[in-house]
């Protein structure tokens, strides 16, 4: 590995509106890459470059660039922070080696940061907690670290105290040097004042430090060792100490400041330098190689970005280099690709690169058939990575073309979009031939449909937003199925007998083959499962897929001369439509989790309303001065949810959602579905 580069690949990721985005513009203009502030609510930020995030104030694409801090090369993301573009945080924290997640000092820890955390967990990312906005009215530090505690279930290691609170808030206590750091007023690039803490905070100081030394020294035994004797360890050691508990999974470090009022940010980059990994120091996940440059090549791709000259693809190389001209193979297809070029990225410009070596995440242009989580590796030593997992959708909605020429754009136009973002979905319903586009929110669907519009330039019409209902069984069935037909020349003949078991819920379909003896020739298997998956997409009550269930292939008999392939598949198909109608079925709906932040005075409104909305409430807490009340609510009912809560509360409530679980639908929901 090249040790003398100082490289940090981290993301930036929170809830939406934590603040992660004007973080991260400050980022670019304390390390020179910008000269320029970019704001949030004025439209102009680098990361959020795309027009519909300016219209709309939220990051929904995550965006990279490459800054450079105290001799170490920092490569950026900056992360959505809404629920329905999951996949853009989940694809980024896969290829990330460290992450800044970002607090609102008054809202704490929220449901959002609450799932990108479990995500983090997933792929062993190492973190920095960055409590932000404490210059607001009901700011509070030590709330928010006690959140973490209860709320992630992780040890927060404090190396900052506020100074000052709200509009009085100017400063950090560093606790490491027990130094105070102070900015006197809030214009970007005025730098910080080293003094002597306030008198006031002395002593919670020195007592916050004594606590923060007793849980770093336990991560050398050297350094705690001495420290038991009586010794002091010096602030490099301890610096050494986080660092390696950091890296373990040991403690959070957190720290402290108020991004727009450009207070913190210094320190924080200091930190991201300091505590979170190079490449090297990662420990191989499964399937992840050492991260050697001069090994075989073994890449990720992450992100599929498309625009009028083409597709340039993000990926994160983790052994060995790539160049321009480079053919590589593609181990997830099995294709090999050709690498045209190289760019480093920053937002929306590229500065082409002649070479990128282990650790490096870029763009590369001319692979014709590299998707989201695909492997790129040496044609001689084929390795696969870690897949990036994409969840279910949950919604969906019906497009139709308004012209015969958006007729002809319409199919390249989704392939393109989904090419990009993996957890959309496109399908034809059989019934009605119309085209399907499933998603994760009604947010995402509206983006897409806005950049079918802008982008590629078609125009479409829309249904109501559907909800993506499943159908699953709840009791075992075991049927037997003769598909026979004679028709002159050769018949069709399969005979099997398939037994159905429930699953629990998000297991999907499993398959096994029990027969023995070559009653079903080997060959026929296959396609037995092939009809037992085909007919599960079309459901047996009310044409949703079927899932969670066990389809196995108990026994059977053929034919020599008209038993087939297809013969074998319609058997299949008819014999799980005649299980599972025996199976007890029933409708699933997706719940999803709900967290309301109200003012008190308009609790009860709010809670008798989720209750007629089927929800239930699930607990009850304060904020500050707001009441916060978490439910689980089924999708169908949170349709124009917004309107009613504002109306409510006179426009004070918010709400947050993410798709929890299917659940079964009650009697009187199925009924109505059914007759439908």
């Amino acid at each position: 590995m090249n040790t003398t580069r100082k490289l940090r690949n981290i993301g930036v990721i929170a809830h939406v509106d934590a603040g992660k985005t004007t973080t991260t513009e400050r980022i670019l203009f304390y390390t020179g890459a910008n000269h320029r502030v970019g704001e949030v609510h004025n439209g102009t930020t680098v990361m959020d470059f795309d027009p519909q995030e300016r219209a709309r104030g939220i990051t929904i694409n995550s965006a990279a660039t490459t800054v450079f801090w105290k001799g170490a090369q920092i490569n950026l993301i900056d992360t959505p922070g809404h629920i329905d573009f999951n996949i853009e945080v989940n694809r980024s924290l896969r290829v990330l080696d460290g992450a800044v997640v970002v607090f609102d000092g008054v809202a704490g820890v929220e449901p959002q940061t609450e799932t990108n955390w479990r995500l983090a967990d997933k792929y062993h990312v190492p973190r920095l907690a960055f409590i932000n906005k404490l210059d607001r009215v009901g700011a509070d530090f030590p709330r928010v670290v006690q959140m973490m505690e209860e709320r992630l279930g992780v040890k927060p290691l404090v190396l900052q105290l506020p100074i000052g609170a709200e509009d009085t808030f100017r400063g950090v206590v560093d606790l490491l040097a027990l130094k105070a750091l102070v900015w006197h007023g809030t214009d970007i690039g005025e730098p910080y004042e080293t003094q002597a803490i306030p008198p006031e905070l002395m002593a919670q100081a020195v007592s916050a430090r004594a606590r923060l030394v007793e849980t770093v020294v336990e991560q050398d035994d050297t350094v705690l060792n001495a420290y038991l004797n009586g010794g002091e360890p010096t602030v490099a050691q301890l610096r050494a100490c986080i660092r390696t508990g950091t890296l373990a999974g040991a403690f959070v470090p957190v720290l402290a400041g108020a991004a727009f009022k450009n207070k913190g940010v210094e320190p924080l980059l200091d930190a991201v330098v300091d505590y979170l990994p190079a490449p090297q120091d990662v420990r191989a996940v499964e399937g992840q190689p050492e991260p050697d440059p001069d090994g075989p090549l073994a890449a990720l791709a992450f992100k599929v970005v498309t625009d009028a000259h083409g597709a340039m693809v993000f990926v994160r190389v983790y052994r060995g280099r790539l160049r321009p001209g480079d053919v590589v193979m593609n181990t997830s297809t099995g294709k090999t690709e050709r690498v045209a070029r190289l760019y480093e990225v920053h937002a929306d410009k590229h500065e082409e690169r002649q070479v990128l070596e282990a650790g490096d995440i870029a763009g590369v242009v001319g692979l014709k058939d590299t998707l989201t989580g695909h492997t790129l590796a040496d044609r001689q030593h084929p390795v696969v990575l870690e897949q990036i997992s994409i969840p279910e959708p949950v919604i969906h909605v019906a497009v139709e073309p308004k012209t015969q020429a958006d007729q002809q754009l319409l199919g390249k136009a989704l392939h393109a979009l989904v090419r990009e973002d993996p957890s959309l979905r496109i399908r034809q319903d059989s019934e009605s031939g119309q085209t399907i586009l499933s998603g994760m929110g009604e947010l995402q669907l509206e983006v897409t449909l806005e950049n079918l519009r802008t982008r590629h330039h078609v125009n479409v019409s829309t249904g109501r937003p559907q909800v993506a209902y499943r159908e699953t069984i709840t009791r075992p069935a075991e049927v037997r199925h003769l598909h026979k037909k004679q028709t002159g020349g050769p018949g069709q003949y399969a005979e099997l007998t398939l037994r159905l078991t429930p699953l629990r819920r998000s297991e999907g379909i499993r398959f096994e083959s029990q027969v023995v003896g070559g009653a079903i020739p080997r060959e026929f298997i296959p396609a037995v499962e092939a009809g037992v998956r085909h007919a599960a997409e079309a459901g047996v009550l009310a044409g949703f897929p079927l899932v969670d269930f066990q389809a196995t292939l108990v026994d059977g008999s053929h034919h020599e001369r008209d038993s087939s392939t297809l013969a074998f598949e319609l058997a299949a198909g008819a014999a799980l439509r005649e299980a599972a109608a025996k199976a007890a079925p029933v409708v699933l709906e997706p719940l999803m989790a709900v967290e309301v932040v109200t003012p008190a005075d308009h609790l009860g409104d709010a809670i008798g309303d989720l209750n007629r909305r089927r929800g239930t409430i699930r607990a009850q807490h304060n904020r500050g001065n707001a009441a916060v009340v978490e439910a689980h609510v089924p999708l169908s009912e949170m349709f124009g949810y917004i309107g009613t809560l504002r109306a409510l509360s006179s426009g004070r409530a918010q709400y947050s959602m993410q798709f929890d679980h299917y659940a079964v639908t009650p009697p009187v929901v199925q009924a109505r579905l059914l007759s439908q």
